[in-house]
């Protein structure tokens, strides 16, 4: 897959069939407009493309939010070309982008710039200025400017859309099937380990801390069944999400205790995948009833059909 962040440094000889939005998560919903970019494109000799922003505007229109999202560049960016994407256009959304109408946007920058004979756009998708970019607006265009364009209708699972924002609320609720499932791969977390307070080797469970990225989504505070992977292997884990209130910490940490693993992996990137929420984050009276509860969590991880 070909990444470009300027439309100028694109050329190709034939023409695309592109979807464009956000892709956060690039959940079922995302993979369905995917899937059907490909056969679009197969079927009528033409490249397969995705347009998206990065970074997010709402980084840009709000610029003080604390907007966590659910793939960072890297990961989206493995998972479109995953899926099978040639063209992956990452668009900064600055000033001149912003104040494109919608139909300004269609004629500058989908036809004169990339030559798209095929346009494909979520259910509820709108783009340009003031949002006044929709698919009637495409309909009417697409005569005059030669493209064909189609709507994709929303992917439902339990007679409920699938969006990012679903998504999003159901990994900050605890909901890590229900999330998994609308992902249609199980939710993430990568960083690097660095060292912690070390209080879990004390006890007989040694942590991993993941210093993350910060504009990664994490769960809710808690503790997780996960696989982990390290150096290319793949681990059984326990992981919490929290402050440690047992041993009066504050800093929100994630720390992963792998089991059957012995070695120090310091500075390592790992990966952590999210399979099933164990409990909420508890304050113990004492490191003696942690260890109980350590140990049950063990126990459930174990028999835990990963």
């Amino acid at each position: 897959m070909k990444v470009f962040k300027n439309f100028t440094d694109y050329s190709s000889q034939k023409p695309l069939a592109l979807s464009l939005g956000m892709f956060d998560g690039v959940h079922l919903g995302h993979k369905s407009i995917i899937d059907e970019l490909i056969t679009i494109g197969t079927e009528n000799n033409l490249e397969t493309a995705i347009l998206t922003f990065w970074p997010h505007p709402r980084f840009i229109f709000n610029p003080n939010e604390d907007l966590k999202l659910l793939n960072t560049l890297e990961e989206k960016k493995q998972l479109i070309e995953k899926y099978g994407i040639a063209h992956l256009f990452l668009k900064e959304f600055d000033e001149e982008f912003r104040n494109l109408t919608g139909e300004e946007f269609v004629r500058q920058i989908l036809i004169d710039k990339l030559n798209v004979k095929y346009l494909i756009i979520g259910y509820d998708h709108s783009f340009g200025k003031n949002k006044s970019g929709n698919f009637e607006l495409l309909q009417k265009l697409s005569k005059e400017l030669d493209f064909e364009v189609e709507q994709m209708e929303a992917i439902n699972i339990h007679e409920n859309n699938i969006s990012s924002t679903k998504v999003r609320n159901a990994l900050l609720t605890g909901h890590i099937k229900e999330a998994n499932e609308m992902l249609g791969y199980s939710y993430s977390v990568s960083g690097t380990v660095v060292h912690g307070k070390k209080i879990g080797r004390t006890i007989g469970y040694p942590t991993a801390n993941i210093d993350t990225e910060s504009i990664k989504l994490l769960p809710k505070k808690g503790a997780y069944i996960v696989e982990v992977e390290v150096k290319g292997n793949q681990y059984k884990g326990m992981l919490s999400v929290g402050t440690n209130p047992t041993v009066n910490g504050e800093k929100l940490t994630v720390e992963v205790y792998i089991l059957d693993f012995d070695g120090d992996i310091y500075d390592e990137k790992i990966t952590v995948r999210f399979r099933d929420f164990l409990h909420d984050e508890i304050k113990f009276e004492g490191l003696e009833k942690l260890i109980e509860r350590l140990d049950e969590d063990k126990r459930l991880t174990e028999e835990f059909n990963f």
